[in-house]
């Protein structure tokens, strides 16, 4: 398939990313987050809090496989959590290329200070969390990647340049 797939840890830019290169390319945008939430009406926190993580990543899954169904040439934001399942790795290379968004922990604290709809980050210290987090899973994303652009410091049409450039290079 021919989408563009962003992957990367909360707070990297996946959603503003995508809705620009969405309209740059001119391709429909899907983010996984908001289409879980418009399918189980319900928001990605109340699913955390009545269901559990477990559910909600499952929810990711199916989210994945139905992509699969539909036409192709989507720019798809997925969650941060997404690709941390062997499965959804699997699925995600189907789907297109994959587009890793690196960012560093002080970035995603200065980005996130404040927002209390993330149900990882909620109690305890979330700068802690962020760097244990982004430690657990930058390999992980690394792994699942065709592309990797680091995102710290840049402006967003240097990251839609750079996204256009290496996945241009890496004809599906």
């Amino acid at each position: 398939m021919n989408n563009i797939i962003l992957i990367g840890f909360m707070g990297c830019g996946k959603t503003s990313v995508g809705i620009r290169l969405s309209y740059l390319l001119k391709q429909a945008m899907t983010d996984t987050d908001r289409m879980i939430e418009r399918l189980s009406r319900l928001t990605v926190s109340e699913i955390f809090d009545k269901y559990g993580e477990e559910e909600f990543r499952r929810l990711e899954t199916d989210c994945l496989r139905k992509l699969l169904q539909e036409p192709d040439n989507q720019i798809i934001s997925v969650g941060g959590g997404l690709p941390m399942r062997n499965e959804n790795r699997e699925l995600l290379k189907q789907l297109g290329k994959v587009v890793y968004l690196r960012v560093t922990a002080p970035t995603v604290c200065e980005r996130l200070s404040g927002d209390t709809s993330r149900p990882l980050l909620q109690g305890g210290n979330p700068e802690e969390k962020v760097r244990a987090l982004l430690e657990k899973r930058s390999p992980v994303y690394e792994s699942a990647a065709d592309v990797v652009i680091d995102v710290d410091g840049k402006d967003f049409d240097e990251i839609l340049d750079e996204i256009i450039k290496k996945t241009e290079e890496i004809k599906a």
